[in-house]
């Protein structure tokens, strides 16, 4: 196994293999997320673009079977910036973790914990950030899709020193497993204070 970063433009290579491992990783429960190729160049060029930008890719071989994205969240879209805005948050003191995907089988070998590191020790070297944040959808327990066996990864969000804002929301729209078209679903975040 190896772990590779990778800042800005300098993903662009590994963009397709990035977007197909979202697309499988996110299709399970809570995401349900039904992507495509297109919709996820455009979503990574948004990393892409920012020159200080982090991608932490986990390969084995040539195959990309985890990774983890993070930037500026003054290089964010506006659904993620707002409300920190409007919280009173100062988004120049964010770094914003865009998502941690892990294919299953890889999976309770420290890879996520390790992809946390990463990022924030990154974030850490600017000196000019305060926080780390992310967002995760919400699902009802009562979901139809919901699995038997489904564990949150709430626990180890709070173990890594992440607390749960539920005040600082958002809402984002893909299309999930069974829609015909896009539907908006809600998010909350995640923030640590970096030490």
């Amino acid at each position: 196994m190896q772990i590779k970063t990778f800042c800005g433009e300098a993903i662009a290579p590994h963009i397709d293999d990035l977007a197909r491992l979202r697309i499988e990783v996110f299709r399970a429960f809570p995401y349900l997320y039904d992507g495509d190729l297109a919709y996820e160049r455009d979503y990574l060029s948004t990393y892409a673009r920012s020159a200080e930008s982090l991608f932490v890719l986990a390969q084995e071989s040539d195959r990309v079977v985890g990774a983890a994205t993070g930037v500026p969240m003054e290089d964010e879209t506006d659904a993620f910036k707002r409300p920190f805005a409007e919280a009173g948050w100062n988004p120049d003191e964010i770094f914003y973790f865009g998502e941690s995907v892990l294919l299953p089988e890889y999976r309770g070998q420290g890879l996520g914990v390790r992809f946390f590191e990463e990022r924030e020790a990154y974030a850490r070297r600017f000196g000019r950030f305060r926080y780390c944040a992310f967002c995760a959808v919400e699902r009802p327990a009562n979901h139809p899709l919901r699995p038997a066996d489904y564990v949150s990864l709430n626990d180890f969000w709070a173990n890594r020193g992440y607390r749960h804002q539920p005040q600082l929301r958002t809402e984002y729209r893909w299309k999930d497993i069974g829609e015909e078209q896009e539907s908006t679903k809600p998010m909350s975040f995640w923030i640590r204070e970096l030490s």
